[in-house]
């Protein structure tokens, strides 16, 4: 039958439920992007549906037959599924480009519109080893598992880490020149990490750092995102530089541990703002204190490394530079980051699962008792997430998408 003109009730149930299933990579449904070619009803509740797939090496081609067997066996009169792939011709993948840029045929930015309400946080370090990238990867998890759309960009090259802290293996899929990257627990990313074999080290200078930066922010199919997060490589060197100039109004997260030594390369990390133009939103402090088998806290690295940059850099910067949380040391974190399973979303599911219920931080005592927040790396973390992903958006300077009549 044509896709378009249901002839009966029970070819409407069928194509509503169709619109139902999404690309796993692009996250929208296929009857949106063109994606269904036909579908036919045969005798007693039979189905035959064709398919038409991006490229012919699409890595979720399973998937996208799993799923469309699993949205059609709901419907009532429907006893067999079959799932027929076939591929776009050029012409159907340039509609669907077009479709996806909105029509604009010029390659830019999309985070960089008027129209944009996608938030960008800049996440920066002084000095390396403080947990920026874990830290990264559990704020975009939280977030993603608030309902929000969440990317990420791993802008450290030379320290790629992204991929393996959220269990990526596969590369991305490339629909001519356009990049789908990778979608874990709800997170589309990006890395370097995807293009390279193995462990091979990336030796690059100044400029290419600017360029792959550049496509990962013009070719890389995000979509309409609430949150983009970048990864940013320790320091202020080329990369913190390029995203002042890409990204204008991103906005910086600064990640510090509590020792002076942490502290004040943060504080350097954060003055980079005033001369790239951009915000910063806040400080948060990781590897606070560990917590001992009696409940006493241990303050391994010292104290108040956070609090300090936070104020000398409200000074420097003339407002607020809030310190958004205090994040202990805690074993579940590298846990987590070793097995590709972001610790908030670990902790939130073990607590579900010996519970019954998660508390607002989602997190619990061994007698089943809410913690207050920060009292687990996961609930802190949580906390900050939601602190951040509430922060209301001032639509000035913005395009409505209205005009006076």
């Amino acid at each position: 039958m044509p896709v378009s003109e249901p002839a009966s009730a029970l070819e409407a149930q069928v194509l509503r439920a169709l619109d139902t299933v999404q690309d796993p990579e692009l996250r929208r449904p296929i009857t949106e992007l063109g994606m269904l070619k036909d579908v036919r009803l045969g005798a007693e509740g039979a189905v035959a549906v064709d398919v038409l797939l991006t490229i012919s090496g699409c890595p979720l081609r399973d998937t996208i037959t799993a799923d469309v067997e699993r949205a059609l066996a709901a419907v009532p009169g429907v006893n067999s599924v079959d799932v027929f792939l076939d591929v776009m011709t050029p012409e159907q993948r340039n509609a669907l480009k077009d479709r996806l840029r909105g029509g604009d045929p010029v390659r830019t930015i999309p985070f960089n519109r008027p129209d944009s309400l996608t938030r960008v946080y800049a996440v920066a370090s002084g000095k390396g080893g403080v947990g920026k990238s874990s830290v990264t990867v559990n704020l975009a998890a939280a977030m993603a598992s608030l309902g929000l759309r969440v990317g990420i960009v791993d802008a450290d090259v030379h320290g790629f880490s992204v991929p393996g802290l959220l269990g990526i293996t596969r590369p991305p899929t490339r629909v001519d020149e356009m990049i789908l990257p990778p979608v874990a627990y709800g997170i589309k990313t990006i890395s370097i990490g995807m293009f390279v074999d193995g462990n091979q080290p990336v030796a690059w200078r100044g400029p290419m750092l600017h360029r792959a930066l550049e496509q990962f922010l013009t070719d890389v199919y995000f979509g309409d995102l609430d949150v983009l997060f970048l990864d940013l490589p320790p320091g202020t060197g080329d990369i913190a530089i390029s995203v002042g100039q890409l990204l204008p109004g991103s906005e910086i997260l600064l990640v510090t541990t509590p020792q002076s030594a942490a502290a004040d390369v943060a504080e350097r990390a954060g003055s980079v703002a005033r001369q790239t133009g951009q915000k910063v939103t806040g400080v948060i402090e990781n590897m606070s204190w560990l917590a001992l088998p009696g409940g006493e806290r241990l303050e391994v690295f010292g104290s108040g490394g956070g609090a300090a940059v936070s104020g000398r850099l409200g000074d420097t910067l003339g407002y607020p530079v809030p310190l958004l949380g205090s994040i202990p040391l805690d074993v579940a974190l590298r846990e987590g980051g070793d097995g590709g399973l972001p610790v908030v979303l670990a902790d939130a599911a073990a607590t579900v699962a010996d519970t019954g219920a998660a508390t607002a931080d989602g997190a619990v005592d061994a007698e089943g008792n809410p913690l207050e927040g920060g009292e687990t790396a996961a609930a802190e973390l949580r906390r900050i997430a939601r602190e951040l992903a509430h922060r209301p958006r001032g639509l000035a300077g913005r395009s409505l998408g209205v005009s006076p009549v």
